[in-house]
């Protein structure tokens, strides 16, 4: 119950979470708009738009918003995200337009749990860039050589010895928590030197997180 009390102020942004780097910042803005507008009840496709139009505004406020990325070099691409490494060799760089996401507030929501899970893989947001006027948040990660396969079953038991249960294929489900935890297959969990590195996962969370 503590873990899962922690998660709720991590995502909500109280006590020492306030605001603590720029993704809190973000997801606090956008719960701020929400309330604001009075508009919870409106349709995804509508809410997410309104909230694209208050980022907008928020990164131009803060001067955040770029027009191309530097020194960077392109990598990989995949349906929601490019992949580029910077020229120090030691991070990646990763433009993400939550194409997988309800609204941008999920997906800030599973950029904070990912950090508090997997901080050896942290995610820091540096702002965000219009790619043919689609608006992308700009994120810096550690970049992860691969040296060996992923064992699968490694995954496994990782997961389920922290309280995960698989719900398909390589999706899990946390009851307890009320968090869902999905795609953790080959390029999304990679291993180095025996050790695994979660680098993209895509957390939810559950309709049970504040009961």
């Amino acid at each position: 119950m503590l873990l899962k009390n922690e998660l709720q102020h991590l995502i909500s942004g109280i006590g020492k979470y306030a605001e603590a780097n720029l993704i809190q910042t973000v997801a606090c803005y956008l719960r701020q708009c929400k309330k604001a507008s009075g508009n919870d009840k409106a349709e995804k496709f509508e809410y997410k738009e309104q909230e694209t139009k208050s980022l907008l505004d928020f990164c131009k406020s803060k001067n955040i918003l770029e027009s191309k990325l530097n020194d960077a070099e392109y990598l990989a691409e995949g349906a929601e995200q490019k992949v580029y490494l910077l020229k120090d060799g030691l991070n990646v760089v990763k433009t993400n337009d939550s194409v997988f996401y309800a609204s941008w507030e999920d997906y800030f929501t599973s950029l904070l749990l990912h950090n508090y899970f997997f901080p050896s893989t942290q995610y820091e947001l540096l702002g965000f860039i219009l790619d043919k006027e689609i608006l992308h948040a700009v994120v810096k990660q550690p970049y992860i050589i691969i040296t060996e396969e992923t064992d699968i079953e490694s995954v496994k038991n990782i997961m389920l010895s922290n309280g995960f249960v698989i719900i398909k294929n390589n999706d899990y489900n946390n009851e307890n928590l009320g968090i869902i935890l999905e795609d953790l297959h080959e390029e999304n969990v990679v291993s180095n030197n025996g050790v695994l590195f979660f680098i993209d996962t895509v957390f939810y969370l559950d309709t049970c997180f504040y009961s």
